[in-house]
């Protein structure tokens, strides 16, 4: 079983020309440049007018982006309906606490041996996982992301604890991962996590933009025709595994780093659900998509509970995104506002040169349009 959605990009449409040569769709370098300058100087500009709340939900929200980011690559490049995100998630966090408690290793370098370690537990889920697809994939991955849940609910997220688990009971709370010394105040942390995150997506940009991104795009449309196309499709399935389990874990990295440290009741398998609900709202064909997918579920949440409404209403909200997501704008809230705004301009464009209109035609005989 597999679904699809109106408007979804082919992978002839993006890999091949009418000449034969790979075909590059139309940009806006400028455009997107200025546009992520401004939003790189919004949230960089964010921890000075802030409070402490909204700093921490800010952090959230660009962590829960790369998290998107990768749900994003494998559903909507790869065509793999992935529930298992959550779990990854959770799993990245936990082992980045436990590798900096144990070695004491500078940040980055807990951050990159999370990487590692992430990307092979994405590799291993994707081996059993090459003859599924659709509905089979998403179920076997909700239920291991269900395991792992239950999983960390037994042993608990490392505290400083001795042993393999490195926790221990006596303790009580959580224990965070230490930070960098060039981010030790929330705010500082805020702009070193866009640093990272941007990062990230820049990774993911020059794989999408490269070999490994048409032969998804091959895969997505047709496993038998990329097949026969010479396209090593077991390689590149595990592949777009291990770099999403990657950056999920670097995202679990940062996670736990942030104020109050990590609980496993952080991480409950409904969140892969709702996860994959505003990465189909945001745009699953877009990096805009995940931006907007991280904030959807994080600053709305927030914003909802400074107004006393529980955020259960969400369901209802987001229940109602995917089916117009599904039905009307498959591009969702990166491909669709655009598009709206471009609109409203012509029109605006056109009111604004209605009077000559109406005058060149009173000259010439003709009707003025009503």
């Amino acid at each position: 079983m597999s679904i699809s959605f109106r408007g979804q990009p082919t992978a002839a449409a993006e890999t091949v020309s009418a000449g034969g040569r790979p075909a590059r769709p139309a940009r806006n370098p400028l455009g997107a440049l200025v546009t992520a300058a401004f939003v790189a100087v919004v949230l960089v500009a964010a921890p000075q007018v802030l409070s402490d709340f909204w700093v921490q939900t800010l952090t959230s929200a660009v962590i829960y982006a790369a998290v998107a980011l990768g749900l994003g690559l494998l559903f909507g490049r790869v065509g793999l309906i992935s529930l298992g995100q959550i779990a990854m998630l959770a799993l990245g966090g936990w082992t980045a606490l436990r590798l900096g408690q144990e070695l004491a290793a500078p940040f980055p370098v807990t951050l990159l041996l999370t990487a590692g370690i992430a990307a092979l537990a994405g590799v291993l889920i994707g081996l059993p996982a090459l003859r599924l697809s659709g509905l089979h994939l998403a179920l076997v991955t909700l239920m291991g992301a269900a395991a792992v849940t239950v999983a960390l609910a037994n042993i608990n997220f490392p505290n400083g604890g001795g042993g393999f688990f490195g926790y221990n009971p006596v303790n009580s709370g959580t224990v965070p991962l230490a930070r960098p010394a060039l981010a030790g105040s929330d705010g500082a942390y805020l702009r070193y996590v866009i640093a990272a995150v941007a990062l990230l997506f820049l990774i993911s940009y020059l794989h999408v933009r490269g070999r490994p991104g048409r032969a998804w795009a091959a895969i997505r449309q047709s496993e038998p025709a990329a097949t026969a196309a010479g396209i090593n499709v077991t390689l590149y399935k595990l592949w777009a595994f291990a770099l999403a389990s990657a950056i999920t874990g670097v995202a679990g990295g940062l996670l736990a780093a942030s104020a109050g440290g990590l609980t496993a009741y952080q991480f409950p398998t409904q969140d892969s659900i709702t996860l994959l609900a505003v990465v189909l709202i945001g745009g699953m064909y877009s990096f805009w998509g995940a931006i907007a997918a991280g904030f959807l579920v994080m600053i709305v949440p927030a914003i909802l509970q400074q107004f006393g409404i529980s955020s259960d209403v969400l369901l209802i909200v987001f229940g109602a995104g995917v089916m117009q997501s599904l039905l009307a704008t498959p591009d969702g809230i990166a491909g669709q506002l655009p598009k709206d705004l471009r609109r409203l301009s012509a029109r605006l464009g056109r009111g604004r040169t209605g009077p000559a209109g109406a005058g060149e035609a009173g000259r010439t005989g003709g009707e003025v349009p009503r």
